[in-house]
């Protein structure tokens, strides 16, 4: 039986753990290259263009700015985060930086490319989260992010394990389980069988040494509609 007092999302956002994580604040554009395991200009160069890349949880924006300079009318790029830590010396007219909840934000257009940096790890409703990304991406789109399976947890404590990555693969959804890394290719409607219940600010580090967030769940179907306004 979960003995713990679990934190709604608005909760979780005004907690120290959340607004002041350090994973992706001042990375760069290598160091998103390294942790996506993907070239993302050589990404978006490979669409058709003009290309769109959304980024959550994308810090100071360092590696947006790099990449518009890189691709200049080539590419619309938006990022959004929690906390407003943007480095807005240099702004190019591109580049969207918007300050917000990735739980409630709303997109105003589908997207070729969506990643997140090791940002899931401080979502509340992780499973929510990625069921809203599947319907922002275009049909041929790329979604990749850092994701730990071990912070999705079930009532009693215990992590969600196996049943979890096989309910995500029945989807269409890759996870690989030696980088930490989920990702998938076109628009789609995630229907897992899972509810969201709370989530632990106080989980400890996971395995970036990080402190991080495990978020519970139990057994039921969520669905998140495609946007027919997209």
């Amino acid at each position: 039986m979960m003995v713990m007092n679990l934190l709604d999302d608005d909760a979780l956002e005004r907690s120290s753990v959340v607004a002041n994580c350090r994973m992706n604040r001042e990375r760069r554009l290598p160091g998103y290259d390294r942790e996506l395991g993907i070239n993302v200009v050589e990404t978006l160069r490979s669409r058709r263009q003009p290309v769109r890349w959304l980024d959550l949880c994308c810090g100071t924006g360092n590696a947006l700015g790099q990449a518009a300079e890189l691709l200049g009318d080539e590419a619309e790029i938006v990022g959004v985060d929690l906390v407003d830590f943007f480095d807005c010396a240099s702004r190019p007219p591109r580049l969207r930086l918007i300050t917000a909840s990735v739980v409630t934000w709303e997109p105003e257009h589908l997207f070729d490319l969506i990643t997140c940096v090791h940002g899931l790890h401080y979502i509340g409703d992780k499973l929510g989260v990625l069921a809203r990304i599947g319907t922002w991406l275009a049909d041929d789109g790329l979604f990749v992010a850092n994701f730990d399976v071990r912070s999705i947890r079930l009532g009693d404590g215990t992590p969600a394990g196996r049943h979890l990555t096989t309910s995500l693969r029945s989807q269409g959804v890759r996870y690989d389980g030696r980088t930490r890394r989920i990702s998938w290719t076109g628009r789609r409607l995630i229907d897992l069988p899972y509810r969201y219940q709370g989530s632990d600010d106080q989980a400890g580090p996971n395995y970036t040494g990080q402190p991080a967030v495990n978020s519970y769940y139990d057994r039921h179907a969520v669905r998140a509609e495609l946007g027919a306004s997209h």
